[in-house]
């Protein structure tokens, strides 16, 4: 296993989808960005098998948050069953375009991509592939307010990102609310596509 900061996901299902939690309380009001660096870039394409055959650079930590802010629409509008905007639709393609065939090694493993670009785009086929599929369906949102993770529910009963992180917080804000008089269970959360922060993208 790869050494990463403990604080990165790698839970939700999909390659892309850890890309978009590499932000961390997304939509709470201390977002936290977890690849801000070359090196959190490096370690995180690593982990996902991912190191590109040329070191990634600063360019590459700003195509990362670019491709992970135009995805990120896209997946909300997914999971809240809306039609994606088409200006969205258009700048994932225009990524796309840049794609280039996986060529396979002779033990039939994927051969790294040449940059650290060519494994984003790798990431951005990916989602795309998802999107238009079958599986988009199963497209969720974590019910924490704060959070709001996206993620692949295969099971069809995962409410959290995480029963550890999101679910437990949320027992304690239950409990809390319990010795304060108030409800004990808040209404679930399901983030609009308009409530995504892509303002943030390429920071």
């Amino acid at each position: 296993m790869v050494p990463t900061d403990p604080a990165q996901r790698f839970d939700t299902g999909a390659i892309w989808l850890d890309l978009l939690a590499t932000v961390g309380s997304a939509y709470g009001p201390d977002p936290v960005d977890r690849m801000d660096s070359v090196e959190l870039l490096r370690r995180w394409l690593q982990h996902e098998d991912l190191s590109p055959l040329a070191t990634p650079g600063p360019d590459d930590v700003v195509r990362a948050h670019e491709l992970r802010e135009l995805l990120r629409p896209l997946g909300l509008a997914a999971a809240a069953g809306h039609a994606p905007d088409p200006a969205h639709v258009e700048a994932l393609n225009a990524v796309l375009a840049h794609d280039t065939p996986i060529q396979l090694t002779a033990d039939l493993r994927a051969a790294p991509p040449a940059t650290a670009a060519d494994a984003l785009t790798r990431i951005a086929r990916q989602a795309a592939e998802h999107l238009c599929g079958p599986a988009a369906a199963r497209l969720r949102t974590c019910d924490d307010h704060d959070c709001a993770m996206l993620y692949d529910d295969v099971t069809g009963r995962r409410r959290w990102c995480s029963a550890a992180i999101c679910g437990v917080r949320h027992r304690v804000r239950a409990h809390r609310s319990r010795l304060a008089g108030g409800s004990e269970t808040p209404p679930p959360h399901r983030v609009r596509p308009e409530q995504n922060p892509g303002g943030r993208a390429g920071r």
